[in-house]
């Protein structure tokens, strides 16, 4: 068998396996019927009851359109009834890493800047936006907000609060921001404070309720999270194309994408779940509603007029007359930061998606490159001694692969021989050839089979430095000052390009004149697919390929001796 075509189904294979593993990234959830999905909502429903929160306002605006109520939660009556009449208040929040904007209306999250984070390095006062509500093609907002039964009042999104101030800065020695809204209606009480905390991410959503009234309130926490959607098409030449952007959930036991356009096709969980959240995904960040790990809520997703709406209702608090009572949650806004997920839950660590497969693979990588980062500082030198550190670990199995390369090598003259003799012969060709093999005790396949083991390895590397916002815009040296962008000068690329034509020098030539053509311009494409790539991802790639050069060159000295050493004697 030709070494070197076995190569060519090697590119093949990994080719179909990155299209393989965006597939399942995107679409892997088992297909379930419409019809399964909504029969097992209504079940859930009739169970275990529970009012549903709004629709997105185009939605509600097309079901007012065709006769039924635009928002199937009867409005508030009394103090909250009156206030609806005046216009909405915006409160100002800052920290020293969120820059946010409220409303006095349904205490809605209007606007959120991630204040340590530009949209471009070269524009450092233009910050990475998640929540925004400017405009209806860059609509994403959070709504939460108390439902109650119908005939009752309850501080729903479209209640009016009442604030004792409109701005709200985090000053020096000063660690905790809160923001008290007030809602009064029928003798009922509620305070909803959103808590912010320095140089963290996690706002904390809590409705303190005091009941002076002469009924009991009974009313479910919820929130939702409603975004603009745009599909994305997507392009080798921004390899960020391939980050998902969409909504996510967790179900206390599965982390699942949905897909928008046909949701019946990622069902949610059909009864209530604890320990869940519901997440709104880009690359780099997320927004996520998390409920207390011990309240069961239910999960609703609906899509129309280019509009989705994902919330989280939890099972309905009752405050008796005269009493007191709570219920909290979390919302995360910020970038996918290990650590800073962790603190507000554990699996919220499954936004940093690196595939179906390869998360077991992923995690541990990250984890040593985190940790090489922390010993010299800089993302760069860490993806240099990482790469060395993954070649030490692969050492004996690419040994193995260069032995069986090297011996090949020295047998080109004699293959060029058969090859010359039995020309017009393919049948002979390959069975001198395969004598020769087994005379001279090579196996050609031996120098392919441990490059699989290390396919995986390669492509969760891949995903780490693709999708790790650690290294988002991080310098490097000299002309690369962000990893996560392309080489702005295209040297990166070029030094990539020549390592792998050394390299191709390296091996064994094929035989066969076309494939040796097809071998010798593989650099050539190799060069311009990753121009476009991530610098971060380039670099990898010349450490790899320069490491794999020096370990190819020794262990083709080694044989060489030992073959002249073994003809000595």
């Amino acid at each position: 068998m030709d070494n070197q075509r076995v190569f060519i189904w090697l590119a093949v294979a990994i080719a179909a396996w990155l299209n393989y593993d965006v597939y399942q990234r995107d679409y892997g959830a088992p297909a379930t019927p419409a019809a399964q999905v909504a029969e097992a909502v209504a079940t859930a429903e009739t169970t275990h009851p529970l009012p549903q929160p709004a629709a997105p306002a185009a939605a509600a605006d097309a079901k007012a359109a065709d006769g039924a109520p635009a928002n199937p939660v009867s409005p508030p009556t009394g103090t909250a009834e009156a206030a609806s009449e005046e216009p909405a208040q915006t409160v100002h929040v800052r920290t020293d890493v969120l820059d946010v904007d409220l409303s006095n209306r349904g205490g809605e999250v209007l606007r959120a800047d991630l204040l340590n984070y530009p949209q471009r390095k070269d524009n450092p006062d233009l910050k990475v936006r998640l929540f925004d509500a400017t405009s209806a093609a860059q609509r994403f907002v959070f709504q939460s907000g108390l439902l109650a039964a119908a005939g009752t009042s309850a501080p729903d999104a479209k209640a009016r609060y009442t604030v004792p101030a409109t701005e709200y800065l985090l000053t020096d020695g000063t660690d905790t921001l809160t923001i008290p809204f007030t809602w009064t209606a029928n003798g009922v009480t509620v305070v909803k404070t959103f808590t912010l905390h320095r140089g963290h991410y996690a706002v904390e959503v809590r409705y303190d309720i005091r009941n002076d009234g002469p009924a009991p309130f009974t009313a479910s926490l919820f929130g939702e999270l409603i975004r603009h959607y745009e599909p994305v098409s997507r392009s080798m030449w921004n390899p960020e194309t391939y980050a998902y952007r969409g909504p996510a959930f967790y179900s206390g036991a599965k982390y699942q994408k949905i897909n928008v356009e046909k949701p019946a096709d990622s069902p949610l969980p059909a009864t209530p779940v604890q320990g869940g959240w519901a997440a709104a995904m880009q690359h780099h960040f997320v927004a996520v509603f998390v409920p207390k790990a011990d309240a069961p809520f239910q999960y609703a997703f609906d899509y129309s007029h280019g509009e989705y709406a994902f919330s989280a209702v939890g099972s309905p608090t009752t405050v008796a007359p005269g009493s007191s009572g709570s219920v909290d949650a979390t919302l995360y806004v910020g970038p996918k930061l290990k650590t800073e997920l962790e603190a507000v839950a554990p699996s919220l660590t499954y936004t940093n998606d690196y595939g179906v497969y390869l998360t077991l693979l992923a995690r541990p990588l990250f984890w040593l490159l985190s940790t090489v980062h922390r010993l010299v500082g800089n993302w760069g030198l860490a993806i240099i001694l990482s790469t060395f550190i993954i070649k030490l670990l692969f050492y004996k199995l690419a040994e193995t692969s260069g032995r069986s390369m090297a011996r090949m090598r020295n047998l080109q003259p004699r293959m060029k021989d058969l090859q010359e003799r039995y020309k017009d012969n393919r049948e002979e060709l390959g069975k001198h050839m395969m004598e020769l093999y087994k005379k001279e005790k090579i196996n050609p396949l031996l120098g392919c089979l441990p490059m699989l083991v290390q396919i995986p390895v390669f492509i969760a590397f891949y995903w780490v430095l693709l999708e790790s916002v650690e290294m988002r815009q991080a310098p490097f040296m000299l002309w690369i000052q962000d990893l996560s962008s392309r080489d702005p000068l295209f040297i990166l690329p070029a030094i990539m390009g020549l390592g792998m034509y050394a390299q191709f020098k390296l091996n064994p030539a094929p035989p066969d004149p076309m494939q040796a053509k097809i071998f010798a311009f593989m650099p050539v494409v190799m060069t311009a697919t990753m121009a476009f790539f991530p610098a971060g991802l380039v670099l990898y790639w010349i450490t790899n390929t320069g490491l794999s050069i020096l370990q190819q060159w020794r262990i083709n000295k080694l044989v060489e001796a030992e073959t002249a050493h073994r003809a000595r004697h």
